[in-house]
């Protein structure tokens, strides 16, 4: 979905409501563990930027929920535990196809991973 909401708040109101709760949860964790960096909407979803670079993003689209590691570093650390029936990976992308695929505790093991990183963004 690409929303046009102003902010993240708008944005989770819009959110189809069985994918709200997991949606708020990764928020949450954004904002706890990335310190230091922007929250905003771009590219039609929640990101998270250190000194002007996208790094961290998620978004409810029409079949699944992306979380975008965009550390390729931090992917590639992750990668073999991601794969799990229900979740699929791209470059920078982790597509969950129900909420309830999302690990919370990985996410959190890669949004601190994100923070130590200095590899590069894809």
């Amino acid at each position: 979905m690409q929303s046009q909401a102003k902010d993240v708040t708008a944005y989770l109101e819009e959110v189809p409501a069985e994918r709200r709760a997991a949606l708020v949860q990764l928020r949450k964790q954004c904002l706890a563990t990335l310190k230091g960096f922007e929250e905003s909407m771009q590219y039609g979803g929640p990101c998270y930027s250190r000194n002007g670079e996208v790094e961290v993003g998620f978004a409810s689209q029409k079949h699944f929920i992306g979380l975008y590691i965009l550390r390729t570093d931090v992917m590639k650390t992750y990668q073999s535990q991601l794969k799990i029936k229900g979740v699929s990976l791209g470059k920078g992308c982790i597509r969950y196809s129900k909420p309830e695929k999302i690990d919370f505790e990985l996410v959190k093991k890669m949004l601190q991973a994100t923070v130590e990183s200095t590899g590069a963004v894809c």
